[in-house]
């Protein structure tokens, strides 16, 4: 049975403690790898490895790093195939998906900030009169810490990897232990690019074991992790007090804000992927749906015609719209809240059953659902499910959809669909999120800043806020004659 081994000073190693983890395909929910079960030994041989080459990788020049960032690039868009159908079987993700979306993206954050760190540039500031000069440098910190999740696993791996090694640091990252394989397969990539020794290590295993390793460390001063929040507060409590730097990308529950007055085909088709794309297991995927009264009814008919559509089925099949969810506790949390739905008083307009798929009859397949609701207040609508389940309410006024809309502990992304440009400004104003799409949904623009307010995370991902991030700004002050 294959073994996902760590990536260490350039070369593949077993964990210390020859320790091993399950690695289950979900569309077939049977365990077809192991897993290093890594410890703070390997983090710390990991940590050891990537101080002895921070020296020599942050005092290259931003050409040489950006030509071995667009070398890695450019090997991720030559294997997309295999990187694709890895990350297919792992995840369970359709692999149309991960062959338009996951590996097309993860070589993207590669050469985006290949390129980027070339334009990144210093500020000077002169006081004339005081003949003084200002100007300040941005430096590598050191040795940071990635963690990335399971939803998006080389997509979200390299989104945090890549600025880290532009701007000079050197890195140990744990991927997410319940989709490890497009990070391990990775490494040999980088070897493959000439990155040097120790520039980049993956250590994998458990949160609690490999990945608090990493947050606790004393000199790994960056922290960058992408998960749920309840994860993102014991990563803060550990590393504020140690005074590390934090990027925090936790959870969402966004809102979708639909007026009479959009393009309504546009709309619904759109919707229906902000719904269910990646089985709904997208942090921004538009998961409370609320809908202006007078177009509700034609919508919810419309809606569940649309979903009904959807082929639930072998990621591997071509016509496959939704693949297996992630696990089977994950599948089993995503059933806990259509149960609790029902509890509360919500209609199930379509889904939520459980499915069988024929040769596959053990994978963690769920209908894509629909949820009639009639309290915005109530859990299934204030909770994060990160499934495919939605909910869909109406509402009459601005007033009404902006409050429920912010009800929320959470501030992600939200889509907002009308034609009124008058509307556009006001309620994107309004809205307690990081993102609001209007008249869209996940068109993301690499050199804009990502992330959320409220309990969606702290700090911000994307463009020159992660080369911001990931550098110490020194102001030099220089007093002349």
């Amino acid at each position: 049975m294959k073994k996902i081994l760590n990536y260490i000073n350039g070369e593949y190693c077993e964990p210390f403690s020859g320790d091993w983890l399950d690695n289950y395909n979900p569309s077939k929910g049977e365990v077809y790898s192991k897993i290093a079960f890594s410890s703070s030994v390997d983090v710390e041989k990991a940590y050891k490895a990537a101080k002895e080459a921070f020296p020599s990788w942050s005092n290259t020049t931003a050409e040489e790093r950006s030509n071995t960032l667009l070398k890695i690039a450019s090997l991720i868009e030559e294997n997309l195939e295999e990187l694709a159908i890895a990350e297919a079987l792992d995840n369970g993700k359709p692999l149309s998906l991960a062959k338009a979306v996951d590996i097309p993206r993860a070589s993207s954050n590669f050469r985006f900030f290949g390129h980027a760190i070339t334009q990144f540039a210093s500020e000077a500031h002169e006081s004339v009169g005081l003949n003084t000069m200002n100007f300040t440098i941005r430096q590598p910190i050191g040795v940071v810490g990635c963690i990335s999740p399971w939803n998006l696993p080389l997509y979200l791996f390299t989104w945090k990897i890549a600025p880290a090694l532009a701007a000079g640091n050197t890195v140990v990252a744990k991927p997410s232990e319940i989709t490890p394989m497009t990070a391990y397969l990775l490494g040999d990539i980088c070897t493959k690019a000439g990155l040097p020794k120790g520039v980049l290590n993956i250590v994998h295993g458990t949160g609690p074991s490999a990945g608090q390793a990493i947050v606790s460390h004393p000199d790994i001063k960056a922290i960058s992790f992408t998960g749920g929040t309840k994860t993102g507060e014991h990563i803060a409590r550990t590393a504020a007090p140690m005074f590390k730097k934090l990027s925090l990308e936790l959870g969402g529950k966004n809102p979708n804000l639909i007026f009479a007055d959009c393009n309504y085909d546009k709309m619904l088709s759109v919707t229906v992927r902000s719904s269910f794309a990646n089985q709904g297991q997208i942090c921004l995927c538009g998961s409370r749906i609320f809908v202006e009264k007078s177009i509700y009814e034609k919508f919810k008919t419309d809606f569940v015609a649309k979903v009904k559509e959807l082929k639930v089925g072998n990621p591997f099949e071509a016509d496959t719209n939704i693949g297996a969810l992630v696990s089977k506790p994950h599948l089993e949390k995503v059933k806990s809240y259509i149960d609790l739905a029902k509890e509360e008083g919500g209609k199930i307009l379509f889904g939520g059953n459980q499915v069988t798929v024929e040769g596959s009859e053990n994978g963690y397949y769920l209908e894509p659902t629909i949820i009639e609701i009639l309290d915005y207040q109530c859990r299934v609508n204030q909770e994060e499910i990160f499934g495919p389940v939605v909910t869909i309410m109406p509402f009459e006024t601005e007033e009404e959809v902006l409050k429920m809309a912010n009800s929320v502990k959470y501030g992600l992304s939200a889509t907002l669909w009308t034609s009124n440009l008058d509307r556009t400004m006001r309620v994107s104003k309004q809205l307690e999120s990081g993102i609001v799409w209007v008249n869209t949904w996940l068109n993301r623009d690499l050199r804009t800043p990502f992330g959320g307010i409220k309990s969606s995370g702290v700090g911000r991902e994307g463009g020159f806020e992660a080369l911001k991030f990931f550098t110490e700004a020194k102001n030099v002050c220089i007093k002349y004659d």
